[in-house]
């Protein structure tokens, strides 16, 4: 009994503190590690990719990174976020980045855009996932791996929520790279979202080459 336990510990449910039990999610019962899980970030910017992370964690790791707070990305803090992405990175079997660059928005629109992100973090992996959680409650389309949708998956599994850390860090970090490249809009605080001194900027300066045409306050500025 002890060792069905041991081998089942992968997803979580939120009681008092964060838990990571399959026995949450009956449908993951017949699958056996690797699991990935997959998250996507910066849907609703104006500015620059949409990025996804895919995160194999071992099992091993589950319980020090939820005790380190692992959780929704959207929940911590920028440092915080910082130091988490590192612990993850360093501890993961496997961890990669998926992205939809501002063309491909634009062309497919960001739906699907953003599942394509998703579905190139995934299948960069070098070690074949038996089973990817997915956030949200769209497929990937065409993907060879068997996958389970869980909406709101970065409250409710630990696979997902480091996903959603390491994306969201390394999507930050390029912005603040561009930002150097594109100092008019603000990008450094805004982080491509459109806040007031980012719409502001558009009007005054128009869109650059990485802005969302597709995205009405970019296309009618344009």
């Amino acid at each position: 009994m002890q060792m069905q336990q041991t081998t089942t510990t992968i997803v979580t449910k939120r009681r008092e503190k964060w838990q990571f039990q399959l026995s949450d999610l009956p449908e993951l019962s017949g699958y056996q590690e690797p699991i990935a899980g997959v998250d996507e970030v910066g849907r609703g910017a104006l500015f620059g990719p949409v990025v996804a992370a895919s995160v194999i964690l071992p099992l091993s790791a589950l319980e020090e990174l939820a005790r380190s707070g692992v959780r929704d990305s959207k929940k911590l803090t920028r440092s915080r976020r910082e130091k988490l992405a590192e612990q993850i990175r360093t501890v993961a079997h496997d961890c990669q980045i998926g992205f939809a660059s501002p063309e491909e928005i634009d062309k497919i629109n960001i739906f699907h855009a953003s599942l394509l992100a998703m579905k190139r973090a995934v299948t960069k992996l070098q070690l074949e996932p038996a089973l990817c959680l997915v956030d949200g409650k769209q497929a990937l389309p065409d993907l060879a791996v068997p996958q389970l949708n869980l909406v709101k998956g970065d409250e409710k599994s630990l696979i997902i929520a480091a996903a959603s850390i390491v994306g969201k860090v390394w999507r930050d970090r390029l912005l603040v790279e561009l930002a150097t490249q594109y100092p008019d809009y603000d990008l450094l605080n805004n982080k491509g979202y459109g806040t007031a001194r980012h719409l502001q900027a558009l009007q005054k300066h128009g869109p650059t080459s990485l802005h969302r045409m597709s995205f009405s306050p970019c296309r009618i500025l344009a």
